[in-house]
């Protein structure tokens, strides 16, 4: 599942690759795209974004500034959540993920396993 397309992607790379907000301008300057592609259309895009909830803006002079509502893992891991939750039989769907895991996968799975508890029984 791809929740993004090609430009939306380029365009949340570089607004998370950002260490403060960008306005749509210095999106276009610092996305990783193989076409050039106009202004108009990274703030289209951008806009977009925007209004599905994924991007905060705020009004700079003429221009808005964009940034993103959640850190690359955080969306990350939101997206995988909705995953396992709208598939038919979550416990199958999560084996056969992990099935196709390699050995270092498994590893960082099992120290965030881990870890998670050792939160949840330091706070409990």
């Amino acid at each position: 599942m791809r929740e993004f397309g090609e430009l939306e992607s380029a365009i949340m790379d570089a607004l998370w690759r950002a260490d403060r907000p960008l306005a749509v301008r210095e999106v276009r300057e610092s996305m990783d795209y193989d076409r050039d592609v106009a202004y108009t259309t990274v703030m289209t895009v951008t806009n977009i974004l925007f209004h599905k909830g994924l991007l905060d803006r705020r009004k700079c002079g003429r221009a808005w500034q964009y940034w993103p509502r959640e850190s690359r893992e955080e969306h990350t891991a939101r997206v995988m959540r909705e995953v396992f939750s709208g598939c038919g039989d979550p416990h199958t769907t999560m084996l056969r993920f992990v099935e196709s895991c390699s050995d270092e996968d498994m590893a960082r799975l099992g120290a965030a396993l881990r870890e998670v508890r050792s939160r949840r029984a330091r706070a409990s």
